[in-house]
C-alpha cells in the first residue's frame, strides 16, 4: 500500500485526535480493509476490526451489524458516490471520520492502476459538516492540518499552509 511512501504525519494526527476522544476499551469498526493505521491502533491497545472491501456505497451490513461503540473511516467517503447511505446505517453512537479537503490548486486524486484508489468527492469543511449533519450525527470536535510535500514548485509551497485534513469526532444526534 505504501511502497514509496508511509503518512507519518497524518497518522500522528490521526492516533492524536483518536486518543483525545476515544477510550481504548471502546471496540472500533475500521472502514476500510486491514491496513498499516489499523495495526498501530491494535499496537496501541486498541480493539479494532476492520471491514471486508465490500462496496460501502451498496453493502452497509458491516456498519448495520456491528457491535462497536465507534466506526472509524480514515480517507473513505471520499471514495464513495453516496456517502451518505453509509452515513444514515451506521449502528454505533460514535464516529471519527477524516476526508481530504478540496484544494482549488490541485484536482481531485485519480489513480490510473486502481479503481478502487480514485476520489469521487474532495470535500470543503463545511460541506462534510453537512453530510454528517443531514445523516444524524453532531460533530463535538474538529480539526484541519497541513500536509507539505518535499517537492518545489507552486503546489508544493501552496501546500505549506493550506489544510489538506480535515478530521472530526461526532456523535450519533438525539434528533437524527
Amino acid at each position: 500500500m505504501y511502497e514509496k511512501t508511509f503518512p507519518h504525519k497524518r497518522y500522528q494526527k490521526t492516533i492524536q485526535f483518536l486518543e483525545s476522544h476515544i477510550p481504548k476499551e471502546d471496540r472500533i469498526l475500521d472502514l476500510g480493509v486491514k491496513n498499516p493505521l489499523s495495526g498501530i491502533l491494535k499496537d496501541r491497545g486498541y480493539q479494532v476490526e476492520n471491514t471486508g472491501g465490500e462496496d460501502l456505497d451498496i453493502d452497509f451490513s458491516a456498519v448495520q451489524q456491528t457491535d462497536a461503540e465507534v466506526v472509524t473511516a480514515f480517507e473513505i467517503f471520499e471514495h464513495l458516490l453516496a456517502p451518505f447511505n453509509v452515513l444514515r446505517n451506521i449502528r454505533s453512537e460514535k464516529l471519527v471520520a477524516s476526508v481530504p479537503l478540496k484544494l482549488w490548486f490541485s484536482p481531485a486524486y485519480k489513480s490510473d492502476s486502481d479503481p478502487w484508489d480514485r476520489h469521487y468527492h474532495e470535500f470543503e469543511d463545511w460541506q462534510f459538516d453537512w453530510l454528517l449533519e443531514k445523516s444524524g450525527w453532531k460533530i463535538e470536535s474538529r480539526t484541519k492540518w497541513c500536509h507539505p510535500v518535499n517537492r518545489i514548485g507552486i503546489r508544493p509551497f501552496l501546500r505549506l499552509f493550506t489544510p489538506r485534513y480535515y478530521m472530526v469526532y461526532a456523535t450519533r444526534s438525539k434528533t437524527g
